[in-house]
């Protein structure tokens, strides 16, 4: 998932929109660079921060709760089982084993609640910026017919490498 060369020409281009929108927002591409670095030092991985805040030297990112790691584990499962080929846009709830589906809508049920918010520092005039971790569609009482897709901000920030993000920005359709 996380290797934008095996993108297809939509997902690619649609990444780079994504990430173009966001760094402009947050004062330009080095800002943005700068906090995922930030973030990729933290291990195993940032989410798991206690303090549920990383700071960089323009911006910083702080959430709303707390994330433990059997969470993570079923996220990165996802991400390594899916094909690059099927873009952003698959629905993780897809799946034929009934314990890993169940495993997957609890993760959901406890990471949607979850906003991350990305905020100026020290004189940078730039936005605040918001977004979540899933685009969830079709939510009803009975979650069968939903479809829930990994936000590719959230998947590039928390996931991917920094590389990713800098192809992402790079790219030229």
């Amino acid at each position: 998932m996380c290797n934008f060369n095996k993108q297809n020409e939509n997902t690619k281009e649609l990444l780079h929109l994504l990430i173009s929108k966001l760094a402009q927002k947050v004062g330009g591409a080095n800002y943005l660079l700068g906090l995922i670095e930030k973030m990729k030092e933290i291990k195993p991985n940032a989410l798991m921060h206690k303090d549920r805040k990383i700071v960089s030297q323009k911006l910083s990112i702080s959430w709303n709760k707390s994330v433990f790691k059997d969470k993570i584990d079923v996220l990165e499962e996802i991400l390594h089982t899916r094909k690059s080929s099927e873009g952003m846009e698959f629905n993780i709830l897809d799946e034929e084993n009934a314990k890993k589906r169940k495993n997957i809508l609890n993760m959901v049920k406890t990471l949607s609640p979850i906003t991350f918010t990305i905020t100026p520092r020290d004189g940078n005039e730039a936005e605040s910026f918001e977004f979540t971790p899933f685009e969830i569609q079709n939510k009803d009482e009975d979650s069968k017919d939903d479809f829930v897709s990994i936000n590719p901000l959230f998947m590039s920030m928390f996931f991917c490498s920094s590389t990713f993000t800098k192809n992402a920005l790079k790219y030229k359709s």
